[in-house]
């Protein structure tokens, strides 16, 4: 019987919500282990000058715990 963790991570990228959303799992794969699942809750924008600065999500990532 495997058991499961969900946590909440918020990424943010310059690039586009997909380089965020690569950071936050590269970053969080550093501290957890077994990350099988991700799941984008909140998709955002910063801007500036009326031009995106920053694209940001908040994801909910499962994980098994050892």
């Amino acid at each position: 019987m495997s058991v499961a963790r969900v946590t909440e991570i918020t990424a943010a990228s310059p690039n586009s919500f997909e380089d965020a959303i690569n950071k936050g799992l590269e970053r969080a794969n550093e501290t957890l282990d077994h990350i099988e699942g991700a799941w984008v809750k909140d998709m955002k924008v910063v801007a500036d000058g009326g031009k995106v600065k920053e694209y940001r999500v908040n994801m909910k990532l499962t994980f098994v715990l050892n």
